[in-house]
């Protein structure tokens, strides 16, 4: 089954990301995605996360693609205008890559090119909208697009901890109704948190993912609780990660625990290990998935 069957099928869905090199080397890449073969239903490749020059989303998608992969190919509107954006969602359908997740993307002042000019020519629930044109076979000038149209399976993001909500939610009715069959979530650690988005959503009819970032360290969970809105890391979860001598394997358990009490509520989980690939299947056997 692809993953929009088994969005539609109602399967409960396990997707994980893995972060381009900055560089063309991608054997280690390759290696971690083997880890997870069919332990998730998709893999995310990022689009210069955190506005971070590296190798391309697209490349990578074609790359796990041609290995067997299912990838989501996140695509931002930080970097290219509407052309560059049609002509590079046409591009991964002619490679096969069905699955998009669109963002409006980081602003290039928080990277490692901060002088970047920022495009923005479109945002996320435009981008949604082009790619609903696209498929109906015309792009969005309503010029005629050659041969077979494309089909995809788009999926979007959310902050379920945003304050206030209410905005998050009616850009998730916008993006639903631009074609979003699926929303991944930004970091839940506050489980009561997260409940209370559900209940706010519960008139929506979509897929929502919640979205677990792996803790690498305290000083990670405060940096998120001041600077990443809507990420709430729990005092009682910042005092694991500060007592712990073995960071990796509290992360873990942290991230087990974590899954087992999001899986009841929503229709899948998003693991970001954000580096820390390799432990992404630990994670998996932890939350005995």
């Amino acid at each position: 089954m692809t993953f929009k069957e088994k969005i539609q099928a109602g399967k409960f869905l396990l997707t994980s990301e893995i972060g381009p090199p900055k560089g063309i080397e991608t054997k280690q890449l390759l290696e971690d995605a083997e880890l997870i073969r069919k332990r998730v239903d998709a893999i995310n490749v990022t689009d210069l996360q955190s506005s971070v020059m590296r190798l391309g989303s697209l490349g990578v998608c074609v790359l796990l693609k041609q290995n067997g992969f299912e990838p989501i190919y996140q695509i931002t509107c930080r970097d290219r205008n509407r052309l560059a954006l049609q002509s590079d969602i046409l591009s991964a359908a002619s490679f096969g890559i069905e699955n998009l997740l669109i963002l409006t993307g980081d602003h290039p002042a928080l990277g490692d090119h901060p002088e970047a000019k920022p495009v923005f020519d479109l945002d996320s629930v435009q981008l949604l909208q082009v790619a609903k044109i696209l498929q109906q076979g015309t792009d969005m000038k309503g010029n005629k697009l050659l041969g077979e149209a494309p089909k995809f399976c788009m999926g979007a993001v959310v902050n379920p901890g945003a304050d206030p909500l209410e905005p998050q939610i009616i850009k998730m009715e916008k993006k639903i109704a631009a074609g979003a069959e699926f929303f991944q979530t930004q970091a839940v650690y506050d489980i009561k948190l997260f409940e209370n988005f559900l209940q706010k959503t519960k008139h929506l009819k979509t897929t929502i993912m919640g979205g677990i970032v792996l803790l690498k360290s305290a000083g990670m969970a405060k940096y998120m609780n001041q600077n990443v809105a809507g990420v709430s890391v729990p005092e009682a979860l910042i005092k694991e990660m500060q007592e712990t001598k073995d960071k990796a394997a509290t992360s873990i358990e942290i991230a087990a625990r974590l899954i087992k009490e999001l899986k009841p509520m929503c229709q899948g989980i998003h693991l970001m290990p954000i580096g820390w690939d390799k432990l992404v299947p630990k994670v998996l056997d932890a939350a005995s998935l």
